[in-house]
Order: structure tokens, then C-alpha cells, then sequence
């Protein structure tokens, strides 16, 4: 399992530690069109778990060797 964010950690919009996965208007893009990793909308708040992001990375990982298949 990827540990690129830390498990027990929430990720805020605007954190820097998130451009890792795309940019603002890239997250809420693929918010709009029900992909990307899972999050919690609180408010106007949206808050990403480190643990949900490290599990998206991982069904997003591609092994060359496999043929570049996920």
C-alpha cells in the first residue's frame, strides 16, 4: 500500500500536500464527475482522509510491467 499521505492526517482544499494528486479545479472537477478519491463534504468544507487518498493512489498505480494495465 502507498503511504504518500499520512494515514491518520485530514487533508484540507488548499493544502499543499494535495497538488501532489492535481490542483484545485482538478479535484473539484473530478468531484463534479463522481471520480477521484473519496472525501467528506462538512459545510462548504471538503476534507480528504489520508487513508482514503493512500487507497485511491493504490487502485490508481500502474505496474509497467503488467503492460501498463491497472
Amino acid at each position: 500500500m502507498s503511504k504518500l499521505f499520512k494515514e491518520d492526517r485530514n487533508y484540507i482544499l488548499g493544502d499543499p500536500d494535495l497538488t501532489v494528486i492535481g490542483c484545485r479545479a482538478k479535484l473539484a472537477r473530478w468531484r463534479h464527475e463522481g471520480k477521484g478519491p473519496v472525501y467528506y463534504r462538512l459545510g462548504r468544507k471538503i476534507i480528504y482522509r489520508g487513508s482514503d487518498l493512500n487507497a485511491w493512489a493504490d487502485k490508481n498505480r500502474v505496474d509497467p510491467s503488467d503492460g501498463g494495465e491497472k
